[in-house]
């Protein structure tokens, strides 16, 4: 079975920038989508981006827009999404997140169907 890995969370003062990266343990066939999710302390997994593989259209929660971008290397099959601006809301567990199936509502947690173990972000004020 295909695993996802994130990398690249860690600690950043806000204003700063982060990048996280998602790759596939193995060859990952099929996909439709990957996005982000986040996951705050005490609240619900929040969608963060999605970019649809087959032409690379992606798609942002109002909350990071024009702050987050997210893009793929398809040959790699690999995810990163670059962070700007960053807020201390921002902190959270960022997942990444495979949708094979194909759905229109890809902000729901539930239309992925794998994930990855989530890197820690804090954006400290």
């Amino acid at each position: 079975q295909v695993q996802l890995v994130e990398f690249g969370g860690g600690s950043v003062q806000a204003g700063g920038s982060l990048r996280l990266s998602c790759e596939a343990s193995g060859r990952d066939f099929s996909i439709y989508a990957r996005a982000w999710f986040r996951r705050a302390p005490g609240k619900e997994r929040e969608f963060v981006a999605r970019i649809r593989w087959s032409d690379g259209f992606t798609t942002y929660a109002d909350s990071v827009k024009g702050r987050f971008t997210l893009s793929r290397d398809n040959a790699k099959k690999t995810i990163s999404l670059q962070m700007n601006s960053l807020k201390p809301e921002d902190t959270a567990v960022y997942y990444c997140a495979t949708d094979h199936s194909g759905t229109n509502t890809y902000t729901s947690f539930q239309s992925y169907d794998s994930w990855g173990q989530g890197t820690q972000v804090t954006v400290s004020s």
